[in-house]
């Protein structure tokens, strides 16, 4: 089975190179598909370590995401290789690179987006700087370093529970003891019973992952009045949580609820586009600047740690986020006008952030038409080769046409982005969750034939990694304590070939809870 999934990978591998090749020759663009869209990498750092005999290693995938001719964002994990210790940010760039050269996509690339890792900074300024050599990047690199959301939220959260050990510890030892054997246990759920609840099962949290702590303080508050009696019937337990204790649990629930709420958007879809993200950030800043005025001072202390963590990340302009809200066809410049001023503060600040994304997108856009001069295109044919193929016309035909010509060489007042931007905001019918910024630029792709490409590039950029996460579980399962001696080519076939299996025949991973860093 293995040697064959090699195989098949190896063939798709192949096929893949003649693609990107034939693609290189025929555009010499920096362009990947029908539609002009560009490459994004994403890159993410193993955290699980595998033992070969007596060497240590973590593994690197590298997964892009692009955009096919139907306009459905697409990854493949194109190389899943070992990085040797020391892995400083050069040598992960390094790694990166190679990947792309062997690809044939090194002047492709459009954004790459990280985790948290400490060489996450230097290695893309190094890949920055080697990338640059050969190909000019969008609007001069600045959208080309990409943090993940998912990874700054658990920053921040974690920041902020540290202020709280107490409380939580509290909390974790009584669910330790109540399912520590089932006597504790049933004496537990007959309590419960008494009082009518629907909950019978406390939970226990895993320190690393902060959801699972809001879910272990969340579900234990239901139970605060059940942990009184059961102190009078077990008198060797000694956490029972105080009135006290409860209030400031369910003060500390409200609070993560906003961030798990936050969190959902990026684990709810198996391709979340970058527009959805700036109505989370605000709504996080909002909840931790009230905190921050709340009577209780381990509120305060909780939520001064995370606003610390909240200015370093994302205390300057989002430049992806912002770009994308306003190619949102539903928002537009309204999203970023109401928003901003809530979110950076005093308002000139928010003033000077908002003429910032205007002019980025001008610029971005600018360099679009530029990139794109003189395109005529419906449906994927050229209409230059329309009118060229037509060989026998009549004479008054031709006048027609001349006159034609001259109107259409009189540019239009108004640039797509100024049409885009003038027209009022797009109104979904039904549930606005269903809506594809995506689907629709695409239906508008003949209307604005520079503007979609350039959407079709910024909403593709994952501003998260949380759905490249799996391919390190997959490599816990690929490389186990009776396979440890694959070398480094079979592993890769089996990672690559796996992921490139299952998307062709439309298998999926059940979703994992992204694993926090420590």
């Amino acid at each position: 089975m293995e040697k064959k999934l090699i195989s098949q990978y190896q063939q798709y591998q192949q096929q893949t190179l003649a693609l990107y090749q034939h693609t290189t020759t025929i555009t010499n663009q920096p362009v990947t598909d029908e539609n002009g869209g560009n490459e994004t990498v994403v890159t993410k750092k193993g955290r699980r370590l595998h033992q070969f005999g007596m060497i240590l290693i973590k593994m690197k995938v590298l997964k892009v995401q692009k955009l096919f001719a139907r306009w459905n964002p697409q990854k493949r994990v194109l190389s899943f290789v070992q990085v040797p210790a020391p892995r400083r940010g050069i040598d992960v760039a390094d790694a990166i690179f190679r990947c792309l050269k062997t690809w044939g996509i090194e002047n492709k690339v459009f954004s790459v987006s990280v985790d948290s890792a400490s060489y996450s900074d230097s290695c893309l300024r190094a890949l920055k700087d080697t990338i640059s050599d050969n190909n000019s990047l969008p609007v001069g690199g600045s959208l080309f370093h990409v943090r993940c959301c998912a990874h700054i939220l658990n920053l921040l959260v974690q920041d902020g529970l540290g202020k709280i050990k107490g409380i939580i510890h509290k909390v974790c030892e009584s669910v330790k003891y109540v399912n520590f054997n089932d006597s504790r246990f049933k004496t537990f759920v007959e309590i419960a019973e008494n009082k009518r609840l629907k909950e019978k099962k406390l939970i226990i949290d895993c320190p690393t992952r902060w959801n699972s702590t809001y879910n272990m303080l969340s579900v234990a508050l239901k139970f605060k009045s059940v942990f009184p009696v059961y102190k009078e019937r077990e008198p060797h337990y000694n956490y029972e949580p105080s009135s006290e204790d409860c209030r400031k649990v369910e003060k500390i629930c409200k609070l993560l609820k906003v961030f798990n709420l936050a969190t959902h958007v990026i684990y709810g879809s198996e391709y979340p586009t970058a527009n959805l993200y700036l109505p989370e950030v605000w709504k996080v800043k909002q909840v931790i600047d009230d905190a921050i005025e709340d009577r209780d001072s381990f509120m305060r202390e909780m939520a001064t740690s995370m606003k610390e963590k909240f200015d370093k990340y994302w205390g300057e302009c989002n430049m992806v986020m912002s770009l994308a809200c306003v190619l949102d066809p539903r928002c537009k410049l309204h999203v970023i006008k109401f928003y901003f001023p809530l979110i950076y503060k005093p308002k000139h600040v928010a003033a000077e952030n908002i003429e910032k994304v205007k002019n980025t997108l001008q610029e971005m856009y600018d360099e679009y038409t530029e990139k794109y001069h003189g395109e005529t295109i419906i449906s994927g044919v050229n209409t230059n080769s329309l009118v060229a193929s037509s060989n026998v016309v009549s004479s008054e035909i031709d006048e027609m046409l001349n006159m034609v010509r001259e109107k259409e060489a009189i540019h239009p007042t108004k640039s797509e982005l100024e049409v885009y931007l003038d027209e009022s905001a797009y109104i979904p019918e039904g549930n606005s969750k269903s809506f594809s910024a995506l689907e629709w630029w695409k239906n508008n792709s003949l209307k604005f034939k520079v503007l979609s490409k350039m959407a079709a590039d910024i909403l593709a950029i994952p501003v998260s990694t949380v759905t490249s996460e799996s391919s390190f579980s997959a490599g816990g399962r690929v490389i186990d304590e009776y396979r440890s001696q694959l070398n480094q080519e079979s592993i890769e076939a089996l990672i690559c070939g796996g992921d490139w299996l299952r998307n062709k025949y439309g298998l999926k991973k059940k979703p994992k809870v992204l694993e926090q860093e420590d």
